[in-house]
């Protein structure tokens, strides 16, 4: 037994959890109330989810389980079933798998709310402690007051994993400003007093709980845990005791109390405890460690090594990422496989363990395993921790000593950059500096140390190229004209040097001499296919696409693989409108690409979304991601599909990452920030903004972009101030003025808003300015001057499809149901696709009470599955088309997704109503009616309501 390494804490002390009860329930969770119904159509799968709710609400969990992965292998689109099945794995102890269920939810479009706290759990359990405390997803604000008070508590418990005591106290603070008379708010800090041995503190915490739940079993619990570690051995046994009067199958409290009487040499007490732990908590491996004490004391060798052996079973298949925040388990599967002689396994848990408590006795069990191997260095290093903690320990000095003997001492020499330049100073030397400035994330710095290197030093050809390609890649056109210019000069017979002046030639839009800087490639090389490609790629431009046609088929006789050519052949195919042969060459290329190569999957993502295919962008998206994970154009590419298929929490993860590998790249960060604005990030926009503005101060859809964020930040001063300035700078664009016209509306001030959407729209009379033109008009008498501005503007633009979209909206709103079906039909003849225009069109539809109204919100559906209006509209279409049932799993789903809409909340009432569920409708429309606004149909809940009553 590792006894023989030298004197350790107390048994007994050892089982005193550091954790607090909120952690523990992610080890015993107690979920939330039964999930919804699914959208699913097929009754088989909806079977299978009736049948796991049965099971479930008996307790059968692993039957619950397996009648969801029924459910699912028929719909595994199936949102209730989703949520359902991640609760259930949860109760089971799967929690990786329950955050795959989790997640899988989330991108299906649940709320936020229904799910973050399960979630937290999930991801604490697996020991994603600083992934917790960093994912946008459990975000404070928009969750309600229980829900965020759970949520703190978990960050407190997190926080104080990671040694943050500070912000773990801060959580619980927070969390006793939501309900100071909730118990495991105290309860809480107590665990975290302990691990900073704040005693007098803990106890404080424990006595405050107990008093708001005398009769607690968690508080006599922790107060137990404070005497414990204090050394009152008594008082420590009394608290132990009443706890498990109150509770006897309080697992924490018999696990203490047999580690305290094992202490007090009372075995037989011991003995009793760890019975009962077997029906109480069969596989808790400290259980089986104290059961190794008692053998070893009985010197029964093979019961002990039976024990230890059943430590190692029930931990080694943990991996080891998910307990590192256990260090209780750690030390005791380290010190379990010490034991059994299995030095190199207890070695990967006591290295584990020294990085959380370096002061342990432990660590000297691992300097030994550490300098037999021999790993000295290491050994030593553990050694000398270990010491400057405890500096008497004797038999660690004597191992250091060994150590030293065995090792003679070598040199250390560090070398910074900037020491270098200043002993000599030399372009290369800036080179560089210039390259590790960029690699280092500091482009901006490392672009202009580049740029006065070749100024100086045009030799510096590694600098120039470097340049070239950030100039390219930024959007800076004419700085690279001027780089590859310079090139070609200094190496006239370099075929690339050309061809790079062709690309940045052609990027200027100067296509003449694009063309002749790829000839004079091809004349110093004629194999150089990368310029062959680009030939090509102005022959589409120009739209020579039989020209282009031919060049690429040479290239893919010569290599039937060339991946490049077949991105060619699908530009060709998309111009001419062959939107098969795109997505077949796309397709194709993406399949023989390499394990690095992400280039043609973005292009298939950029296709799938162009054409509203959400789920095969975000299936490709998904693909290239595991590729290139810091791939900024894979970043954006996955937040778009995101975007693309609701997952809005997830977008804004991906979107936060990406931001910065943009560094200060000024379009992209704009690109960046509008993702954000659609994901409803607005300080990650403000943040892609910023840096947008560092690189490039006056970029105007920086600048114009930033005022409206500042407006939706409520700050309207700084907004306006911006705004001016752009009118200053920009006296010809409209945007100064519109952004001018968005604030005054804002304020109130409609005719101030007015005058200056008109003056936009006098500067450039374009859709954007006429629709704020007509948004502030629709104010005035019923809405009529803004229908009249519309209908004019459609008279002479007759196809402007977002004019006609804001005519139908008018309409609708002053109940000409005819003309705002007539106006969605023409932009459905436009668009087909538009999911937004057929979903007015349905509800358009029931107001004029035509049938069509179904098949027209099932299409809207069908075009965006994860929209919660349009599964709302087709629901409540289904329930006035006398479809109940239906009508009730729609809308049952739609709730879920969005939870603090009024009117699916009224919605679902009324069918739940009619079917006779009426304690279910009653909630429903309490929850809608506590909003403080009015909604549609407000009228209509507060009359049902009153028949629940």
């Amino acid at each position: 037994m590792p006894s023989s390494a030298g004197p350790f804490m107390s048994q007994s002390q050892v089982f005193v959890l550091s954790v607090g009860p909120s952690l523990r329930r992610v080890l015993a969770i107690s979920l939330l109330g039964a999930s919804a119904w699914s959208q699913a159509e097929d009754p088989k799968a909806a079977k299978y989810f009736e049948q796991a709710l049965g099971r479930y609400d008996k307790k059968d969990i692993p039957g619950a389980i397996i009648e969801l992965k029924n459910a699912l292998q028929i719909d595994p689109t199936m949102l209730p079933v989703q949520m359902l099945l991640g609760k259930a794995l949860m109760q089971d102890g799967q929690v990786a798998a329950a955050e795959v269920a989790f997640l899988e939810a989330l991108r299906l479009g649940v709320n936020r709310g229904e799910i973050v706290v399960p979630l937290g759990q999930a991801y604490l359990a697996q020991g994603k402690q600083k992934l917790f405390m960093e994912q946008p997803q459990f975000a404070l604000p928009g969750l309600p007051p229980g829900t965020q008070l759970q949520l703190l508590l978990l960050r407190a418990a997190a926080a104080s994993d990671l040694g943050d005591s500070p912000g773990a106290l801060k959580a619980m603070d927070e969390a006793r400003v939501i309900d100071p008379k909730s118990p495991e708010v105290w309860l809480a800090e107590v665990p975290v007093r302990i691990r900073t041995r704040q005693f007098k503190e803990a106890t404080a915490a424990a006595e405050r709980g107990l008093a708001l739940s005398p009769g607690n079993a968690e508080g006599w619990y922790q107060k137990g845990s404070v005497l414990h570690v204090m050394g009152d051995l008594k008082s420590t046994l009394a608290a132990y005791d009443r706890t498990i009067e109150i509770d006897a199958n309080h697992a924490e409290a018999r696990i203490a109390r047999a580690g305290l009487y094992i202490d007090l040499n009372r075995a037989s007490d011991a003995a009793k405890d760890l019975d009962a732990l077997k029906a109480v908590a069969p596989k808790d491996p400290r259980a089986a460690y104290l059961r190794a004490l008692l053998a070893e004391r009985n010197k029964d060798t093979a019961a002990a090594n039976a024990a230890l052996k059943t430590v190692t079973e029930l931990i080694d298949p943990v991996p080891i990422s998910f307990i590192r925040y256990r260090p209780q388990l750690l030390m005791l599967n380290g010190l379990s496989h010490f034991g059994l002689g299995q030095r190199e396994k207890a070695k990967q848990y006591l290295e584990q363990f020294q990085k959380t408590q370096s002061n342990s006795p432990a660590s000297k069990l691992l300097a030994q395993i550490l300098l037999a191997e021999p790993n000295v260095p290491r050994g030593i290093e553990v050694l000398q921790t270990y010491l400057k903690a405890q500096p008497g320990d004797a038999q660690a000095m004597t191992l250091l000593a060994t150590a030293y003997i065995s090792q003679g001492r070598h040199a250390k020499a560090t070398a910074l950059m900037q020491d270098a330049l200043k002993a000599r100073d030399t372009p290369e030397m800036h080179t560089v500096l210039g390259i590790s400035l960029i690699r280092g994330g500091q482009a901006f710095e490392g672009v202009n140390e580049l740029d006065v290197v070749f100024r100086k030093d045009p030799r510096q050809v590694h600098a120039g190229l470097t340049l070239l390609g950030m100039y390219l890649r930024s959007g800076q056109n004419a700085k690279a004209v001027g780089i590859a210019e310079s090139l070609v000069k200094q190496f006239p017979q370099n075929a690339t040097y050309y061809n790079l002046l062709g690309t940045a030639q052609g990027r200027t839009g100067n296509v003449p001499a694009a063309k002749a800087a790829f000839e004079q490639a091809l004349k110093l090389d004629g194999s150089l296919v990368a310029a062959k490609l680009n030939l090509a790629g102005l022959e589409t431009a120009t739209k020579a696409y039989d020209s282009a046609t031919a060049r690429l088929t040479a290239i893919l006789q010569a290599d039937e693989k060339n991946a490049e050519a077949m991105y060619e052949m699908s530009v060709v195919s998309d111009r001419r409108g062959d939107s098969a042969a795109t997505r077949r060459w796309l397709e194709k290329a993406n399949d023989l690409s390499g394990p690095k190569e992400v280039r043609w999957g973005l292009a298939l993502v950029d296709y799938f979304l162009r054409t509203g295919q959400a789920e095969p962008a975000f299936q490709v998206a998904k693909g290239i991601s595991a590729k290139a994970p810091d791939n900024l154009r894979v970043l954006m590419a996955y937040g778009r599909a995101q975007l693309a298929t609701g997952d809005t929490i997830g977008a804004k993860s991906t979107l936060n990452g990406a931001t910065r590998f943009a560094d200060y790249n000024a379009p992209l960060q704009v690109e960046l920030a509008l993702l954000q604005l659609s994901a409803k990030n607005l300080d990650g926009a403000i943040y892609s903004l910023e840096k947008a503005l560092s690189g490039q101060p006056d970029f105007l859809p920086a600048s114009a972009l930033m005022a409206e964020v500042e407006l939706r930040k409520n700050d309207p001063a700084k907004a306006e101030k911006r705004a001016r300035e752009i009118i200053s700078r920009h006296p010809q664009r409209a945007i100064g003025y519109s952004l001018l016209g968005d604030i005054a509306r804002a304020r109130g001030q409609a005719a101030v808003a007015i005058e200056n959407y008109r003056r936009a729209h006098q500067i450039e009379p374009t859709s954007d300015t006429l629709l704020r033109l007509s948004g502030a008009l629709s104010a005035q008498d019923g809405g009529k001057p803004a229908v009249t501005l519309l209908e004019q503007w459609l008279r002479a633009h007759p196809k402007d499809k977002a004019v006609l979209s804001a005519a139908g909206d008018a309409y609708a709103r002053s109940g000409n149901f005819a003309m705002a079906r007539q106006s969605y039909e023409g932009v459905l003849k436009l668009a087909p696709d538009d999911s937004g225009a057929l979903n007015n069109l349905a509800n358009v539809l029931l107001r004029l009470k035509d049938p069509a109204a179904i098949k027209t919100a099932e299409q809207a559906v069908a075009k965006n599955p994860a929209s919660s209006d349009a599964i709302d509209t087709l629901g409540w279409a289904l329930f006035q088309g006398g479809q109940a049932d239906r009508a009730l799993k729609l809308l049952r789903d739609a709730r879920l997704r969005d939870p603090s809409s009024p009117v699916i909340r009224y919605h679902l009432a009324a069918v739940l109503a009619q079917v006779g569920r009426k304690n279910e409708a009653r909630e429903e429309l309490e929850a809608a009616l506590k909003g403080t606004g009015p909604f549609e149909s407000l009228a209509e809940a507060q009359a049902l309501l009153r028949t629940l009553k």
